[in-house]
């Protein structure tokens, strides 16, 4: 076995959920070359691990806003050529949803994935070549290492996960004046989120350690979520837009991060840095922090739940903060 293709398009946090899978397959295979198809706004996190031989865009997002459009049919044929013009000797779907199934059959190559019984959406397991298995009831990453270690014959790893991002050095144009939190405040569903009087009482207990709370966002109601919440005190910054890459960059230089269920939250998680996780609508066994061995991650909340601040301030206590850099 020489190449081998993965389709993991997206979210942020599923894109951080896939780099185990990765590692995995390298420190069984290190001379086996892994492309990997990605959504293109999620191309930056995703070049942040260090074994992927060759990346392949996916224009999806943009091309429904336009599905008619000569350009979008353009790329979506020149996308097409792409992956029929390599042989791939294994192709694996760890999204299971029957869009990343179809991209699968249109690749050069073998297609596994979770069977019908047990993928996210059940179609897309009966559109693969290979199906498996993959128990249902467990941590999205531990599924995405399970469907390796059955495609390619070895032992689930029971070790914690590696992710061993290669984070490249880039210039900010927001350089922190004070040690700081970074503030995940935002996310994709209202019902996730974690109340602004919150994130004021919190920001407050870091004022008295000495720590600003910088809030990133990254559409306008985020944007006006943040200046809400930044308007109660002065140790609340409310950064710039900024890109992936940046927010990386100023991620792995914070003391520690606090945020609710989003990919930015996970990515703080894999890059090592002391990280709560505030869980109001998201079950913690499905989708809790994954933290490698060594890397301090909490937790508190889940389905249905309201963390209090109380809550928030004894769990984020118990971190013990990443040296300032």
């Amino acid at each position: 076995m020489n190449r081998i293709l993965i389709v993991k398009t997206s979210a942020m946090g599923d894109i951080v959920a896939n780099i185990p899978l990765i590692n995995d397959i390298h420190a069984r295979f290190p001379h086996i070359a892994i492309d990997w198809v990605v959504e293109e706004s999620f191309l930056e996190i995703a070049k942040l691990s260090p074994y992927i031989n060759e990346f392949i865009p996916l224009g999806l997002r943009r091309w429904k806003k336009n599905p008619f459009s000569r350009q979008t049919w353009q790329e979506i044929g020149a996308f097409r050529t792409r992956l029929k013009s390599q042989h791939y000797d294994a192709v694996l779907d760890s999204q299971n949803l029957v869009k990343s199934a179809l991209i699968c059959r249109l690749a050069n190559g073998v297609s596994h994935g979770a069977n019908y019984s047990t993928a996210r959406e059940p179609l897309a397991g009966l559109l693969h070549q290979k199906g498996y298995d993959i128990t249902v009831k467990c941590h999205a990453a531990i599924r995405n290492r399970m469907l390796g270690a059955k495609v390619f014959g070895y032992s689930m790893p029971e070790d914690s996960p590696q992710y061993q991002l290669n984070v490249p050095a880039i210039s900010i144009n927001y350089v922190p004046e004070n040690p700081y939190v970074m503030g995940f405040h935002g996310t994709a569903r209202a019902a996730k989120l974690w109340p602004v009087d919150h994130w004021i009482k919190i920001a407050e207990h870091l004022k008295n350690k000495g720590l600003d709370l910088l809030l990133p966002w990254g559409s306008a109601d985020e944007k006006q979520r943040a200046e809400t919440i930044a308007l109660a005190s002065s140790n609340m910054k409310v950064l710039p837009k900024l890109s992936l890459s940046e927010l990386t960059c100023l991620t792995q230089r914070a003391r520690a991060s606090i945020g609710v269920d989003t990919g930015l939250m996970h990515l703080s998680v894999a890059l090592n840095i002391p990280t709560l996780a505030i869980f109001c609508d998201t079950h913690i066994w499905q989708a809790g922090t994954y933290p490698a061995q060594g890397t301090q991650a909490i937790t508190i909340g889940g389905k249905p739940a309201l963390p209090t601040v109380e809550e928030a301030i004894s769990a984020f206590d118990q971190l013990k903060l990443s040296a300032q850099t």
